[in-house]
């Protein structure tokens, strides 16, 4: 059995893409952990010093930045089709 990437993504409750990074997660089985930046501004740090950003989702795979939803960077960087 193969072991998942780690994943993490940074979220706000309002963004749309968001939710759909996460519907894709879940179609693809893709474990993940939720951070709401919105709630939790230690995690709003954590995020714009992995990403630059300021803007969600960031997501983190392995340590590998995706800043928004990037369907076709996220199926790369977690081996799904």
């Amino acid at each position: 059995m193969t072991r998942m990437a780690k994943v993490k993504i940074y979220t706000t409750t309002v963004c749309p893409y968001c939710r759909m990074a996460k519907d894709f997660f879940t179609k693809n089985n893709v474990e993940y952990e939720e951070h709401n930046v919105a709630l939790d501004e230690s995690k709003l740090h954590e995020m714009v010093q992995k990403s630059h950003q300021w803007g969600v989702p960031v997501i983190d795979v392995e340590g590998q930045i995706i800043v928004g939803f990037n369907r076709g960077e996220l199926e790369k960087a977690l081996k799904v089709a």
